[in-house]
């Protein structure tokens, strides 16, 4: 099948491998090289580098309303254009150009989480189970009829990091099993008017950690916030980075001085540390800590953290 592309991220890249591998890739579209790093230098998309890697046609249009985003296509003749976390709106004259229509791969189970983060949502939910969806695109927020859905199940112990890896091979996958539907054939079907729920772009305040909450709602936080923006607090006026983390419902029943210390401390107190974590008293339950980052510094575990920092006693917040 003949195939355009478009899509800016890693998130995109095992749909494009995949496509690569089965279909013929006619034009890849992707955005403007951006300033990144320190010296705010202009770095290709990583499908720009894996598209000129191909040898695929590219174009990297600011916005598909001009003409050339349009000539573009249309010279490439795509049957079926996938669109995978492009970042550009779709004008209504491009939907309608290829014969078999845009297909989107989305990183929930619609009607639910539709919008710029529904990974990050879903683990802030609590949400136990999550997936891809193949829909072709209309003119709506994510709000077009479904052609095929797969599930995943949310682990304990997966992050925004970890489960995007998952989802973006799984839609890549469905992304291939819905093109030979295609072609036999396969119908989509409208979206339910139940069950609908949104998904807005994280902001980097929301990585704050209020310790007065649950210390199950501040371990998703962490799960949900890593890779970036990263769950954040400060000791004694340094910001410290949260990376890793557990709730403890409550401090372990064997321990009475440990207990009596959870339940006179204030949130964001420091209660213990006990070989590999500190614990936190939340506002409810107490967070066991095991991975921190200090500003400029690298990642480390808190066995280490504790060597160099007295912990014990001290207030997060």
């Amino acid at each position: 099948m003949r195939v355009a592309f478009a899509g800016t991220p890693e998130f995109a890249l095992p749909a494009l491998a995949a496509l690569l591998a089965r279909h013929s890739v006619v034009g890849v579209l992707t955005q403007p090289d951006r300033p990144r790093g320190r010296g705010r230098r202009l770095a290709a998309s990583p499908v720009k580098s894996a598209a000129l890697a191909a040898r695929v046609p590219l174009a990297q249009p600011q916005t598909l309303h001009s003409p050339e985003a349009r000539a573009a296509l249309e010279a490439w003749q795509p049957q079926v254009l996938v669109v995978v976390a492009y970042g550009l709106i779709l004008p209504r004259e491009v939907l309608a150009l290829p014969p078999l229509g845009c297909l989107n791969i989305h990183a929930s189970l619609l009607p639910r989480w539709r919008g710029a983060a529904p990974i990050q949502r879903a683990i802030l939910a609590g949400d136990t189970e999550t997936g891809v969806t193949i829909m072709q695109m209309d003119a709506g927020l994510d709000t077009g009829p479904v052609l095929l859905q797969r599930r995943l199940a949310i682990a304990a112990s997966h992050t925004s990091g970890s489960l995007h890896e998952a989802l973006a091979s799984l839609g890549a996958a469905a992304l291939l099993e819905t093109l030979d539907g295609l072609a036999t054939g396969l119908a989509a079907r409208p979206q339910p008017p139940e069950g609908v729920t949104y998904a807005p772009r994280i902001e980097k305040a929301e990585a704050r950690i209020d310790w007065s909450r649950d210390a199950l709602e501040i371990e998703r936080q962490v799960r949900a916030f890593n890779p970036w923006p990263v769950a954040e607090t400060a000791l004694e006026g340094e910001a410290l980075r949260i990376l890793a983390a557990q709730a403890e419902p409550a401090a372990a029943a064997h321990d009475n001085d440990l207990v009596k210390d959870v339940k006179s401390a204030d949130p964001g107190v420091i209660i213990a540390v006990q070989g590999d974590f500190m614990l936190v008293r939340c506002g409810r339950g107490c967070l066991r800590v095991t991975e921190v980052q200090r500003p400029g510094r690298r990642r480390i575990a808190v066995r280490d953290y504790s060597h160099s920092v007295a912990l014990t006693g001290r207030q997060l917040g």
